[in-house]
C-alpha cells in the first residue's frame, strides 16, 4: 500500500506541475495598485513548494445505522488499514429474520461474523397453511423473529436483505459467507460509479495481495428450479434437493420452479473468497443453486477466488457481463442439470494459475434429467501460461463431460501454452456430453484437443478437432487483443452468429468475444483492477483490487 501510495504522490505531483506549466501571462490575475511592483528581485526569492496532495484517509462514521430486523446491527468499534483509513464497523445478525437494507454511509462497513442466513429455508415449495412445511434451517424460530405455526412454516419467510450500491461487506472470519435461502432474496444492485463490494478482512485493513485468496466463503443462492443428483427426493419431482457443497449446516436447494426468483446482483465486486468449508469442497466467488430465470445476474465481478470464480448446481441460470479474473479454480462452473445462458463472458487468469476456464458437467447420475444444457455466447478467455492445476486436472482450458450439453458461441480462447478442448465420454451414446461451437476462435499449443472416456462412448481428439470443423471456427488463430482482451483487427475480421436465434435471453450482437473494440466499455468504472487483469487505466490507487474505494 505504501508504494502505491508513492506512486500516486508522484502521479499527483506530476499533474500540479503539468498544470502551472499551462499558466501563461495571460493567466495572471491583475496584481491591482495597492503598492509598488519590483521587478527582478534581488535575491530572487525561493518560491514555496506547493505540498503534495495525499490520498484522503476515511475516517469512522459515527455508528450504525438502525435497521429493521429486531437483532440489528451490533456496534463493533473500528477497524484500520495500513494507510490511516479507519471505518466504523456494524455486524450483520447471523439469521436475518426481517427485511433489511443496508444503506451507503461514509467510514462504515458491513462484517458478517460466520455464516448469516437471509431468512428462513421455507422447503422446495412455498408452504401454505394446508400444506406447511417443518424448516431444518438452523435458528428458524420464532425466539429469532420467525413467524410459525405449531413448529411449522405456513408461508414463505419472504426476507429481502437490500444492500445499497457503495456499499461493502466484509467476512470477518474464514468461514463467513452468505446463505439467501429459499423463499427470499436479496437486492444488492450498485452502480457503474458504486459498485457493491464483498470482501474479506485482510482486504479491508490492507494486507490483502494480488495472489490473496480464500480468506473468506462467499455468496450463495439458494431456490426452488430443477436440479439432478439428489441428495434426497426424487429426479423429476418437486422432492429432489441437494444441499451446499460442505456446509456443516443445512444449507438445502431445489424444487420444480425453474422461473424462481432469488433477487438481484447487478455491479457487483466479490474479492478473496473460497474458504474450505469440508473436505474437497470451497465456497466460490458466487454461487447459484437450483437458481430460476427469475432471478437476475448482471456486472458481478470474481476477485481471486480460492475455487471457482462462479459454480451453479442446476437451475435456469440467465447471467450478463460476468467477469472472473484469478480464479485458481475453474472461472466458470456448471453442473447437476443447469439450464444455463451466459452472454459477455470475460475470464482472465492469474499467470500459470487455475484449473480451466470453464469446467461444464453434470457427472454424478449421466440418466437424471433434465439434461445440463448450456450456452456461453460472446465471451472472452485468457490463460496466458501453463497451469500446474489444468494440467493435473481438467488437462484443458475448456473441459465438457457428464450428462451435459454445451454451445460455444462467438467466443474466443487464448491458451497458447495449454490444450484448447477436452471432451470426455462416459454412460451411454444419448448421455455422453456434447458440444457445439460456432464461431470460436481458439489459440492454443499444438495438441489442441484432447478427447477421453470409457468404452464405446469414448471421444477422441479426432472427434473433437471434427466439431471444430467449420461453422466460422478457427483454431489456428493468432491473437490481436489489446489491453488484454479487446478486440484487435483478427478478432474484428472473425465472422459472428445472432446468437438471438439461439435463446431470446440473448443480445444481437455483430462480433465474437467480450469486447467489441475500444469503444466498448461496460467493464470499466465497476469493476477493481489487477497487474494481469487492469480495466481501467485511467483509474487511481483505490481502485486496486489490493484496495478499498472511498
Amino acid at each position: 500500500m505504501a508504494k502505491i501510495n508513492r506512486i500516486h504522490n508522484i502521479l499527483m505531483a506530476g499533474c500540479a506541475c503539468a498544470a502551472l506549466a499551462a499558466c501563461g501571462a495571460d493567466d495572471i490575475a491583475s496584481p491591482g495598485t495597492g503598492g509598488d511592483v519590483i521587478i527582478n528581485p534581488t535575491p530572487t526569492p525561493t518560491p514555496t513548494p506547493t505540498p503534495t496532495p495525499t490520498p484522503a484517509a476515511v475516517t469512522p462514521a459515527a455508528g450504525c445505522p438502525t435497521i429493521a430486523d429486531p437483532k440489528g446491527l451490533t456496534d463493533e468499534g473500528t477497524i484500520s488499514s495500513a494507510n490511516g483509513d479507519a471505518w466504523r464497523v456494524c455486524t450483520l445478525p447471523s439469521i436475518i429474520a426481517k427485511s433489511i437494507t443496508l444503506p451507503k454511509i461514509a467510514g462504515l462497513v458491513y462484517q458478517m461474523k460466520g455464516r448469516v442466513d437471509v431468512g428462513c429455508d421455507s422447503g422446495f415449495a412455498a408452504p401454505t397453511a394446508s400444506a406447511p412445511v417443518t424448516s431444518s434451517t438452523v435458528g428458524c424460530t420464532t425466539a429469532n423473529g420467525f413467524t410459525l405455526v405449531g413448529g411449522q412454516l405456513t408461508a414463505d419467510t419472504n426476507v429481502t436483505l437490500t444492500i445499497e450500491p457503495g456499499v461493502i461487506v466484509y467476512g470477518g472470519t474464514g468461514t463467513s459467507w452468505l446463505a439467501v435461502n429459499r423463499g427470499n432474496k436479496i437486492n444488492a444492485v450498485g452502480t457503474a460509479s458504486a459498485p457493491i463490494i464483498f470482501t474479506s478482512r485482510d482486504n479491508i485493513n490492507g494486507n490483502s495481495t494480488e495472489t490473496s485468496m480464500g480468506q473468506w466463503g462467499g455468496v450463495v443462492l439458494m431456490g426452488r428450479a430443477r436440479t439432478t443428483d439428489c441428495n434426497s427426493g426424487s429426479v423429476g419431482a418437486d422432492t429432489c434437493e441437494r444441499q451446499t457443497e460442505g456446509s456443516a449446516d443445512p444449507a438445502t436447494f431445489g424444487g420444480r420452479d425453474d422461473a424462481y426468483n432469488a433477487g438481484t446482483m447487478k455491479y457487483v465486486q466479490i474479492r478473496y473468497s473460497g474458504y474450505v468449508l469440508g473436505a474437497n469442497t470451497e465456497l466460490q466467488a458466487l454461487t447459484g443453486e437450483s437458481i430460476g430465470s427469475g432471478t437476475t445476474l448482471d456486472y458481478i465481478q470474481s476477485f481471486n477466488s480460492s475455487d471457482d470464480g462462479a459454480e451453479f448446481f442446476g437451475g435456469t441460470v440467465r447471467m450478463k457481463h460476468y467477469i472472473a479474473t484469478g480464479a485458481d479454480d475453474d472461472s466458470l462452473d456448471a453442473d447437476t442439470g443447469i439450464q444455463g445462458r451466459f452472454q459477455y463472458v470475460l475470464i482472465v487468469q492469474r499467470p500459470g494459475q487455475g484449473d480451466a476456464l470453464m469446467e461444464i458437467d453434470s457427472n454424478g447420475l449421466e440418466s437424471d434429467t433434465p439434461r445440463q444444457n448450456t450456452i456461453v455466447a460472446n465471451f472472452t478467455a485468457i490463460q496466458s501460461q501453463v497451469s500446474s492445476n489444468n494440467e493435473a486436472n481438467d488437462q484443458a482450458s475448456i473441459l465438457n463431460r457428464g450428462n451435459s450439453d454445451l454451445s460455444l458461441v462467438n467466443g474466443i480462447v487464448v491458451s497458447p501454452n495449454n490444450e484448447c478442448v477436452r471432451l470426455h465420454g462416459t454412460g451411454t451414446a444419448s448421455t455422453r456430453a456434447t458440444l457445439t461451437a460456432r464461431s470460436v476462435l481458439m489459440q492454443c499449443n499444438a495438441t489442441k484437443y484432447i478427447g477421453s472416456g470409457s468404452g464405446a462412448t469414448a471421444y477422441t481428439a479426432a472427434d473433437v478437432a471434427a466439431i471444430f470443423s467449420g461453422n466460422n471456427n478457427n483454431d489456428a488463430y493468432t491473437a490481436s487483443l489489446s489491453a488484454v482482451f479487446i478486440n484487435g483487427a483478427a478478432e474484428t475480421a472473425a465472422t459472428a452468429i445472432d446468437a438471438k436465434t439461439l435463446d431470446s435471453f440473448f443480445d444481437t450482437t455483430t462480433y465474437v468475444g467480450a469486447v467489441k473494440d475500444a469503444n466498448d466499455t461496460w467493464f470499466a468504472g465497476w469493476t477493481c483492477n489487477s497487474a494481469y487483469a487492469p480495466f481501467d487505466s485511467t483509474s487511481t490507487a483505490r481502485r486496486a483490487c489490493t484496495s478499498i474505494p472511498l
